[in-house]
């Protein structure tokens, strides 16, 4: 399979985009890929130490500043014919798209040029690149139900995140790697891979409050707020890191995780069936990740806090009133059950095989 793949900016997008590109390497070994990203975000760092082909083209999301968007739709433009020149040389099976800015020309110049197109959305509400793009996509995967809604329905195919997959099938991480006992409970604590600056502030001031506690914490900083709290002094039963590499293997040992709800975050919260607290990040495109804790605290399987409501007592209270309520987490685990697909990487390799056609695989769901 000859693949061209785009996602951008975030690693709510990049880290799906890998994570098809691992399954399709896993089911047909011979395949090749390109992958076409932005020339400054995050995506040009982190794909090529993967060893995969990397295009930049220089691209920029809309801003409210008129001039800025005269620039951008030069870019666009210019954008738009190196990706018809690119994937014209490259020729695809396939062109995938899964989400950001960047996808944009990428998905539009396939679509001209008549290759077969795919994108795929993680959250609940749909970007505004993905909503634009969907008239121009031949399949749309999806990672909840009442997205469907915003595209053409028949081009919808409810996938799931491909990231839940691996989250899944990953090994515990050995607590004591991280310096917990084996026979304490724990809560995870983590803002995302950059951290937050007011609730770093509130997480660091809130630790003092769990000395002497039955369970442990651990509170993920982000590198770029570790340096201001590494020399701080902690209760015994407190761990503060600043990154924790393949965060998933420790999360799957956690009696409650204490997060932001972007899609992945949240794909592997259901997908381990983890009892959380979720605080959506306020600075995030369309308010989406306060609409994707919804569908969690709707069905009452998460506990969801705003930002702006959040205090050092009221989050500690919420916390460890949880951590001694057995009853409470045992209902959010039954609640998560049915939310999202757990085999999302092998259900988008099937959709897009069964696209290309002449594949042994088949649509399984």
């Amino acid at each position: 399979m000859r693949v061209v793949v785009s996602a951008g900016g975030t690693g709510g997008h990049i880290y799906p985009a890998l994570a098809i590109i691992d399954k399709i390497k896993e089911k047909e070994k011979t395949s090749e890929f390109l992958y076409i990203g932005t020339h400054n975000r995050m995506e040009k760092d982190i794909v090529p130490k993967r060893g995969i082909p990397y295009k930049e083209i220089e691209i920029y999301g809309f801003n409210k500043k008129t001039l800025k968007n005269i620039k951008l739709l030069k870019c666009v433009i210019k954008s738009y014919k190196e990706c018809k020149k690119t994937i014209k040389n490259f020729n695809p099976d396939i062109v995938v798209g899964v989400g950001g800015y960047v996808t944009a020309p990428v998905i539009l110049a396939a679509h001209k040029l008549g290759y077969k197109t795919f994108i795929h959305e993680q959250n609940s509400v749909p970007g505004k690149t993905n909503r634009f793009l969907g008239k121009y996509a031949d399949k749309i995967g999806i990672s909840f139900e009442n997205s469907a809604k915003y595209f053409d329905e028949k081009k919808v195919v409810f996938t799931g995140n491909p990231c839940n997959e691996a989250a899944l099938n990953s090994s515990k991480m050995d607590k004591k790697e991280v310096g917990l006992s084996d026979n304490k409970d724990f809560v995870y604590i983590v803002m995302g891979s950059l951290g937050s600056d007011k609730m770093s502030n509130i997480l660091v001031e809130m630790l003092s409050k769990f000395e002497g506690k039955k369970y442990e914490v651990v509170l993920v900083t982000g590198t770029n707020h570790y340096d201001k709290v590494k020399d701080m002094s902690f209760p015994k039963n407190v761990k503060v890191l600043p990154y924790v590499d393949n965060q998933t293997r420790l999360m799957k040992q956690a009696k409650l995780v204490v997060s932001r709800c972007g899609a992945t975050t949240l794909g592997e919260i259901i997908t381990l069936g983890l009892p959380s607290i979720i605080i959506p990040s306020p600075y995030v495109a369309d308010n989406h990740q306060y609409k994707n804790g919804l569908i969690l605290e709707e069905k009452q399987a998460a506990l969801m806090i705003e930002e702006k409501d959040v205090t050092i007592d009221n989050l500690y209270e919420k916390i460890d009133n949880l951590m001694n309520d057995s009853e409470k987490l045992s209902k959010m685990r039954e609640n998560l059950k049915g939310l999202t697909q757990a085999n999302g990487a092998s259900n988008v390799y099937n959709v897009l095989a069964s696209m290309i056609g002449d594949r042994n695989d088949k649509w399984n769901y």
